[in-house]
C-alpha cells in the first residue's frame, strides 16, 4: 500500500470508529471525526498532511497525492 491508500484507510477507520464510540460512550468524540475531516479538506487544498509525512519516514512509498 503507498502513502495515499493508507491516509485514505486510517481516515475512514478513525471516522467509523469515533462514530461508534460517540454513540456508545459519549457523543464528544465526534470532535475528534471533525477534526479528521477538517484535516482531510485542509490537506486537498495545501497538500500537507501530518499522517502522510509521517508514513514517508516510516518508509512507506508514495503516492501521487502526498509528493
Amino acid at each position: 500500500m503507498n502513502v495515499d491508500r493508507l491516509v485514505f484507510a486510517i481516515a475512514g477507520i478513525f471516522i467509523l470508529l469515533t462514530l461508534m464510540l460517540s454513540q456508545v460512550h459519549s457523543v464528544n468524540w465526534l470532535w475528534f471525526t471533525a477534526f479528521v475531516g477538517a484535516n482531510m479538506l485542509q490537506a486537498s487544498f495545501t497538500g500537507f498532511c501530518p499522517l502522510a509525512i509521517i508514513l514517508k519516514k516510516l518508509g512507506k512509498s508514495p503516492g501521487n497525492a502526498f509528493n
